[in-house]
């Protein structure tokens, strides 16, 4: 009898699987961003009408975000509804099980905010990024529809737990972080040599269990062939070679050595140091004219970790290609013995085991690390920006200088800049920051002057024979030259070119209605040699007035004229011209001084 042959329509063929399935009982599985599943159950919970849409908003935003399929992600979630759940439930104990979205309150999300800040120390970020959670969670489920809530309660959702809008992290002053670059650089050859060196004698010795422990080389051989000594094999001999770390740091990377090459790495790439500490031995991808991309993954970027980054590639350690290239050759050994294609592993000193030291849920090298490495180089002698001495290696701050440099190179043009960023990170957190305040301040000042320079020409300056002193163009009328260095237009602080058509007048042909010492900032001021004293007056007197008033009122008040006199008069005259008029202004005294009552109103 020939097997029976069944046929199913496309109709009766299962579909494919959902990431989160449907949710009507509160038990789903949320697909996993490694492959694997997590499940979740919150039907001991009680109170379904509020349990059911907080659960479909999570399941939500889980469908449409890597970072919420990650295990720790998922459980911590669960945890956080659990906690509002049970909070929730007591705090309105009498609605029963009838509670649901429709009772909450604003006052019962500010009460929650205050438990989860009561339960982390001062200062802590954490409370607020739970109250973020939450409040998405919320927002989602009545966004599909699961949940209805009352106008003062979404206009308290709408009012985030927003993070404080605290200055970013500032960079190292140039100078630190060329030092630590060359530091790691020259460590990290040392590194190079000793494993090579360590490679090389080892190639030379013979099994010690057959012919003994005595010879350095028998050890090296053993340890290359055989694995990390232990402490089982600790004897005097042992001792005598320098003990089972120095003799496993012949051949096995060390925390030390990694801290070295996280240093090197974040000084020439700029890449942050969770996304150097989780590479790959796969990371290095499409080599072509010098440069080679690096992927990596970058678990903060919501719902696309997977990045690259264009770097420099070739054979010495001034490339980021080289130094990956050199730390996967000498790290291959442990890895084939742990059996990972992770970057980082190394050699435990005390018990010879091989340890992952990166990545999730797994140990990052502690700050002592980079202490010594400041010691070592005598680098904790250099000033920071505060004028305090360095007091450790910051990787987050390498990358802040990486990208400081880069943001100065572009001229502070963003889009040249945001590479890896939108725009708007990158300006909030790599642009303004306090090592460019300077920078800021002198652009804005530039910036500004060059906008003051084309509403206000310049002075319009002669010498004795009436020739142009200043940097104009226009060719002043034979009879305005004259007049001014005769004195018959004369305005007290300049010769005006026809005060009967001044810019400040209201109607054309009417005689100028400004007082003399706007004649700084007039067009139609002509400035000679006969004006200097009266001109220096002025300049004494406001210079006096930075003893009455701040510094910015000053500015304020005196800025202007105060530049007007010294860049746009003064500096067209030579020195010996200018020490006659100080000294036959000096001669006259007070009779040139400009009253205090004046100096009120220029601006």
């Amino acid at each position: 009898m020939s097997p029976r042959r069944v046929r199913f329509s496309p109709t009766d063929a299962p579909e494919a699987a959902e990431l989160i399935p449907s949710i009507d009982p509160v038990v789903f599985s949320v697909q996993l961003v490694d492959g694997g599943s997590e499940e979740v159950d919150l039907s001991d919970l009680g109170l379904p009408r509020l349990v059911r849409p907080l659960a479909r908003g999570m399941a939500s935003k889980a469908t449409k975000e890597k970072g919420h399929r990650r295990r720790d992600a998922v459980r911590m979630h669960v945890k956080l509804l659990r906690e509002f759940v049970a909070f929730t439930g007591a705090a309105l104990a009498d609605m029963g099980e009838t509670l649901g979205p429709d009772d909450l309150e604003p006052e019962l999300l500010d009460a929650f905010a205050t438990l989860l800040t009561a339960r982390h120390p001062e200062g802590s970020g954490r409370p607020k990024a739970l109250m973020r959670h939450l409040t998405r969670f919320l927002k989602a489920a009545e966004e599909l529809g699961h949940a209805q809530f009352e106008t003062d309660f979404r206009r308290r959702l709408e009012q985030a737990w927003e993070r404080d809008p605290r200055r970013p992290l500032n960079s190292y002053p140039f100078p630190v972080f060329d030092a630590l670059e060359a530091a790691a650089r020259a460590d990290v050859g040392l590194v190079r040599d000793r494993i090579l060196e360590g490679e090389r004698v080892a190639a030379t010795g013979r099994d010690p269990e057959v012919h003994g422990w005595d010879r350095y080389e028998d050890v090296l051989w053993y340890i290359a062939n055989r694995g990390p000594l232990r402490p089982e094999h600790l004897t005097w001999k042992i001792k005598a070679m320098g003990g089972i770390g120095k003799l496993n740091a012949q051949l096995f990377l060390t925390t030390a050595d990694v801290v070295r090459f996280q240093i090197l790495l974040g000084c020439q790439t700029g890449l942050e140091p969770e996304c150097v500490g989780e590479l790959k031995t796969d990371c290095l991808i499409n080599p072509a004219r010098g440069f080679v991309s690096v992927k990596y993954l970058k678990r903060r970027a919501h719902g696309d970790w997977n990045k690259t980054i264009r770097v420099r590639d070739g054979g010495n350690l001034r490339t980021p290609g080289g130094v990956l290239r050199l730390a996967m050759r000498l790290g291959q050994r442990a890895r084939d013995a742990l059996g990972t294609d992770e970057m980082w592993v190394v050699s435990n000193l005390a018990t010879g085991n091989h340890d992952r030291i990166f990545g999730l849920h797994k140990n990052m090298p502690s700050t002592r690390y980079r202490r010594i490495f400041l010691s070592e180089h005598g680098l904790d002698s250099l000033l920071d920006h505060d004028g305090g001495p360095l007091r450790s290696v910051d990787l987050r701050r390498l990358r802040k200088t990486f990208k400081s440099k880069q943001y100065l190179r572009s001229g502070g043009v963003l889009p040249d800049f945001a590479s890896g960023h939108t725009p708007q990170v990158a300006g909030r957190h790599y642009a303004d920051i306090e090592a460019h305040e300077e920078i800021h301040d002198s652009a804005i000042e530039a910036g500004l002057g060059q906008a003051l320079a084309v509403a206000l020409p310049a002075p319009v300056v002669l010498d004795d024979d009436g020739r142009r002193l200043d940097d104009g163009t226009e060719e002043l009328p034979s009879h305005v030259v004259a007049d001014a260095l005769s004195g018959a237009t004369d305005v007290w602080l300049s010769s005006c070119k026809n005060f009967f058509n001044s810019p400040w007048a209201a109607k054309k042909g009417t005689a100028c209605p400004v007082p003399p010492w706007v004649c700084l900032e007039c067009p139609n001021a002509v400035f000679t040699t006969r004006h200097l004293p009266s001109v220096l007056s002025v300049l004494e007197t406001i210079e006096r007035q930075r003893e009455e008033f701040a510094t910015a009122e000053w500015h304020v008040r005196f800025g202007l004229a105060h530049e007007r006199i010294t860049t746009g008069v003064l500096n067209r005259f030579t020195s010996r011209q200018i020490a006659t008029a100080r000294a036959i202004a000096e001669c006259d005294g007070a009779r040139l001084a400009l009253p205090n009552v004046f100096m009120e109103t220029i601006r």
